[in-house]
């Protein structure tokens, strides 16, 4: 398509609020390729048109800005004096790419409006500072909840050195995700099989215990869309006991936690491409807040867990979960496994909570993402 036959192009801006939705629209299609940098769009206005957009490319390409400059000069437009909208702070650093904040002083523009400040310590006000140093009008927080749940891990990771958690489960409405006997395909529908797999391609990382690997040789790949890359795939294996010839294995890059010393074992795996962390509790198991923090170390942005019970309850326990996502499917199982191996309660002032952040139908199943207290 030519770059002025795209309708936003020919979109009449009447406020800051419509422009922002239109940059948040744009860093939306960097949703499943920039991490671990931020998901960032930008559209450039002037005299109540855009001129130029863009997001952030993968890492080593061009932040929002840049793009957005760059769509405008390729169309000729003239950007001095122009109204930027980016949906996150200007960085104001050299990274791999120099900083955007510099180029937006060298390009002459009048005003900025950014969704959030950027958390990131390298940033953190900076950039805006030097916009306005440089006599460029700024305003901060427009949109700013919308800004934020696109880049939920990453600010995450900025504030807390930690990725965001989400734990996906699929379960009948008594809240079964398998018969008694370990059945389990297919409870949800294919509709929201496919929904889960758009959930797993945003992840940063896929996870699972060695329970879920040896019962269903499980890939922890995106399947159901097409993506521009796979997530890292994460094992939790306090014994080490995963088979060099699992699925998961394949194709090289698996992160292995474990709470075992095995030299011979671990050269086998690594031969297979994956690397072994030994990261073990006071009771043999891996400690999993301390693979949390290891896993924001290695700039996971968002982790997805797609994990049993036993494992799902543990994390939980621990404080490692920030969100539930759940698919129900309208159907009751009776007897059979449950989504968390939480212990009993005597008292409901044990109870943990959790907020409803959205309840969405999908197919004939309901998504529920629940967001602890």
């Amino acid at each position: 398509m030519n770059l002025t036959e795209d309708p936003i192009y020919q979109f009449d801006v009447g406020n800051d609020q419509q422009a922002m939705a239109l940059a948040l629209i744009q860093a939306g299609f960097g949703m499943l390729n920039t991490t671990p940098n931020p998901r960032v769009g930008c559209v450039i206005v002037k005299e109540r048109r855009v001129i130029g957009a863009g997001f952030t490319q993968p890492p080593g390409g061009n932040h929002a800005e840049i793009q957005a400059l760059a769509d405008a000069a390729a169309r000729g437009q003239d950007v001095r004096g122009a109204t930027v909208y980016v949906t996150l702070e200007p960085c104001s650093h050299f990274g791999r790419t120099p900083p955007c904040a510099d180029a937006l002083v060298r390009a002459g523009v009048a005003r900025v409006v950014a969704a959030i400040a950027d958390p990131n310590p390298l940033v953190a006000g900076q950039g805006l500072a030097k916009l306005q140093a440089a006599g460029i009008d700024v305003m901060c927080g427009l949109l700013e909840e919308e800004a934020q749940e696109i880049n939920i891990g990453f600010l995450a990771r900025m504030r807390t050195g930690k990725p965001w958690v989400r734990m996906k489960s699929a379960a009948s409405l008594d809240g079964k995700t398998a018969l008694h006997n370990g059945l389990s395909q297919w409870i949800t529908s294919q509709a929201a099989r496919d929904d889960g797999h758009v959930w797993r391609a945003r992840a940063c990382a896929i996870m699972a215990g060695i329970g879920t690997i040896a019962k269903d040789d499980a890939q922890l790949t995106v399947r159901a869309i097409d993506t521009p890359r796979q997530p890292r795939r994460i094992v939790v294996d306090s014994k080490l006991a995963v088979s060099p010839q699992a699925r998961v294995i394949q194709g090289g890059g698996t992160w292995i936690f474990t709470a075992t010393e095995d030299k011979e074992k671990t050269a086998r795996l690594e031969a297979e491409g994956a690397e072994v962390i030994v990261l073990a509790n006071a009771d043999g198991k891996v400690d999993l807040p301390a693979l949390v923090r290891e896993l924001g170390q290695r700039q996971i942005n968002e982790l997805h867990v797609e994990a049993g019970s036993k494992l799902n309850a543990s994390l939980i326990r621990e404080g490692c979960v920030d969100e539930l996502l759940v698919y129900l499917a309208p159907s009751l199982l009776g007897e059979g496994r449950n989504m968390f191996d939480l212990p009993p309660l005597d008292d409901l002032s044990g109870k943990i909570g959790l907020n409803f952040y959205e309840v969405k139908q999908i197919g004939p199943d309901l998504r529920i993402l629940a967001r602890f207290n």
